[in-house]
């Protein structure tokens, strides 16, 4: 299987020696079972990639050479997933087919009607496990970009921010996700993505939606679940703006 290792904080640059350690290390020693003289892929998660040669292999440490380094440019304007707590892990499998469909940005969203809740712990300790979860599903789907995770926040904050283009998926909206306004040229505000609670937006959520000049858009005529609607959303715009 394809894999892309992570680096913090060393340049990649050919020529440069580069190290894995802890988590990083330990897979590609014991379950990727590298060796010295094997090539991998590493980044640094904004944007540099290389290839890599191992020079020295153990379950503390990995010394790789770069052999060969090259950048991507963030696609733009930046797409996001706002993504409501839901039951089950389904919120945390939408944050993880985000990731592998390239989401630059999450936030988990609380709503009216979530059954889920965050208490003060769980705000912590949930923001750090959709960390988790992004980091892993970045390597796995060899992203050049690792995708931020915000704080918790309630929709009212969300609205309040000026600086994003925001779209509720609404499966009573009348504007499909292809069709609804936006400003899709590079430097344009980030497009929210924002997925509601399973039992839907509330009829006051809705109304804050668009007076905040928020849009609402459909995917599709039947309902999809939490899990899915964001990851396909953002699917679907990434090809509207031809970043696929």
């Amino acid at each position: 299987m394809a894999h892309l290792y992570l680096v913090d904080h060393q340049r990649l640059i050919a020529g440069e020696t580069v190290r894995l350690t802890g988590d990083e290390a330990h897979h590609a020693a014991k379950a990727a079972r590298l060796r010295v003289g094997e090539r991998v892929q590493i980044g640094d998660g904004r944007g540099h990639l290389a290839r890599a040669e191992a020079t020295s292999v153990d379950a503390d440490a990995v010394e790789l050479v770069v052999v060969e380094a090259w950048m991507v440019d963030r696609e733009q304007p930046e797409v996001w997933l706002a993504q409501s707590l839901a039951k089950q892990g389904r919120d945390e499998q939408a944050v993880e087919q985000a990731t592998e469909v390239g989401v630059d940005r999450v936030i988990p969203l609380s709503t009216e009607r979530a059954v889920v809740k965050w208490d003060e712990a769980k705000k912590t300790s949930g923001h750090e496990r959709w960390r988790r979860i992004v980091r892993e599903a970045t390597k796995q789907s060899l992203q050049p970009y690792l995708a931020d995770v915000e704080p918790l926040h309630s929709l009212t904050e969300l609205l309040e921010r000026a600086d994003i283009q925001f779209i509720a998926l609404d499966h009573r909206a009348e504007k499909s996700i292809l069709d609804v306004p936006i400003e899709p040229l590079p430097g344009a505000a980030p497009i929210v993505l924002a997925v509601g609670p399973e039992g839907g937006w509330s009829d006051g959520e809705k109304e804050a939606i668009v007076a905040a000049g928020g849009g609402l858009a459909k995917l599709g005529s039947g309902v999809l679940r939490a899990s899915s609607a964001g990851p396909i959303a953002l699917a679907l715009m990434r090809a509207r703006l031809r970043q696929w």
